[in-house]
């Protein structure tokens, strides 16, 4: 699994670090060691370009689902 992949699983199941991402998203991009071109994806909110470099593209789906324990 990507980092990328990573990320995006650990925003979607931890209400921590989603809000972390909210205040200080460079603070999360370092941590998870994303490529200079994913970081891009993520700041610029490119959700096509996400879905490639994450291999999230591969998946099918028809909703978006959050999970946050707490």
């Amino acid at each position: 699994m990507s980092k990328l992949a990573d990320l995006l699983k650990d925003m979607a199941s931890d209400a921590a670090l989603e809000a972390e991402w909210k205040k200080d998203r460079e603070a999360v991009l370092d941590r998870y060691k994303l490529t200079p071109e994913e970081r891009k994806a993520m700041v610029e909110k490119d959700v096509d370009a996400i879905k490639r470099l994450s291999g999230v593209d591969k998946v099918k789906v028809n909703s978006t689902i959050k999970a946050h324990d707490g």
